[in-house]
């Protein structure tokens, strides 16, 4: 083989590899797939790296640094991917995708006695180069075809993954039928144990993110809470004072309908009804933070003149948190008014809430119309609008919280009609 041709070799597997990073940042970093734009990109900018690290005889580590900063500005650049994080993904795939490749031709030379497997500048390198890029390009066709993958299972796959590496290069030291020097032993296990941490710190970073946004909204929670137990107590108080004065008001009543003024009557007995009224159309299911979320979204939807309907069955005392609750009515009704704000008929501006308990299991429901085209994408119902709420940390929200309750969140449509169906399964506790 000659070296034009391991040349272009080398640059159409950087071209793989570039594409695979740049699909795992979108999953794991809840980023934009990667288009052709972002693609072009990175294999031209790989191909570039490829023939000036030819030319200058650098190493790999020169090669690995230049490609994390390439995959971390197409990401940033392409994907609206966070900058930081996507420095940190691509550092330790390309740590990964080394150490692997490394693994793979070391055993393969194992199998077949030769060393000429860790050359890759032979013949027999490039078949472990391209054996270790199959298996790649095939783990990436595997997550595609599952992209709805839970969180734990991936953070599982993942732990599975670092863990085989390390094992595989312990027990690479113990062979001897390939000559393999101690020190290149050595830097391979550390980079294993340090490949098995990154995937704890990674996801411990992401536990954090999640614990820090449902902190915002239990804030938000207990700030409107307050808000309106303010109100409510406001109208238990002109209730307490429409019936103090109840023998004042009838005899106004008398007078206007004794001197024909049916309509100054109808607007007075509006005025005195208006405290009761609020009171009757709010929800109330035992529970703060329902009560709080559902009462405040009818509110929000009335202002929009959004036709906001509850029919809602809550379980008590269960060991359902108040937290998750707020994550997953929360986010989930916040995404259905924003699409019902956009529907320009008025008929078709509506959101229904329903929460039904079958047995020990815990339905919530939230229906609403839209105006924006849906489209597939990963598996999933999306709107084509930019930023909208059916995607990201919203939705990430609630069904990481479901999932600690052995729930899921399902979307779909059906006509004019975009449907979330949140499942959680709940157990009694005792009050004392």
């Amino acid at each position: 083989m000659t070296n034009p041709l391991i040349l272009c070799s080398t640059v159409a597997a950087g071209g793989v590899r570039a594409v695979v990073c740049l699909f795992l940042i979108s999953r794991l970093l809840q980023a934009k797939r990667p288009k052709k734009k972002g693609i072009m990109a990175a294999f031209f900018g790989f191909a570039v790296l490829s023939v000036l690290l030819s030319a200058t005889g650098l190493s790999d580590f020169y090669r690995m640094v230049l490609e994390t900063v390439l995959l971390a500005a197409c990401a940033r650049r392409f994907q609206e991917a966070d900058s930081r994080m996507s420095l940190f993904v691509g550092i330790f795939y390309e740590i990964a995708v080394s150490f692997w490749q490394f693994l793979v031709a070391a055993w393969t030379g194992v199998f077949f006695r030769s060393p000429a497997f860790l050359d890759s500048t032979t013949g027999y390198g490039q078949i472990a180069v391209w054996l270790f890029h199959a298996l790649l390009a095939a783990a990436a066709l595997y997550l595609w075809k599952h992209p709805g993958m839970a969180e734990k299972e991936a953070f599982r796959l993942a732990s599975i993954i670092a863990v085989a590496g390390f094992i595989a290069v312990v027990t690479l030291s113990e062979q001897t039928t390939l000559p393999i020097k101690d020190d290149m032993l050595d830097m391979w296990t550390i980079l294993a144990v340090v490949l098995m941490m990154s995937v704890l710190v990674f996801n411990m970073n992401r536990q954090y993110e999640m614990e820090k946004e449902l902190a915002r909204l239990k804030s938000e929670q207990a700030e409107l809470l307050e808000r309106d137990y303010s109100t409510l107590n406001q109208a238990y108080a002109m209730n307490a004072k429409l019936f103090h004065d109840f023998h004042n008001h009838i005899g106004a009543l008398r007078q206007l309908l004794s001197h024909g003024k049916p309509e100054e009557a109808m607007r007075y007995l509006d005025d005195l009804q208006a405290p009761v009224r609020e009171m009757a159309e709010t929800t109330w299911t035992g529970d703060e933070t329902v009560d709080y979320l559902i009462n405040s979204k009818a509110h929000a939807a009335m202002a929009d003149d959004i036709h906001f309907q509850a029919q809602v069955e809550f379980p008590r005392h269960t060991n359902l948190r108040s937290a998750d609750l707020c994550a997953i009515l929360g986010n989930l009704s916040d995404n259905a008014l924003e699409a019902a704000r956009q529907v320009p008929k008025k008929d078709g501006r509506f959101v229904r809430l329903t929460i039904r308990r079958i047995h020990q299991m815990l339905v919530i429901k939230v229906e609403n119309g839209f105006a924006a085209p849906l489209v597939e994408k990963d598996g999933e119902l999306k709107t084509s609008k930019e930023g909208n709420g059916l995607h990201g940390w919203g939705l990430k929200s609630a069904r990481t919280a479901a999932e600690k309750y052995d729930g899921t969140v399902q979307t779909s449509q059906e006509g004019d009609t975009f449907r979330a169906v949140a499942t959680l399964s709940y157990q009694g506790v005792p009050t004392r």
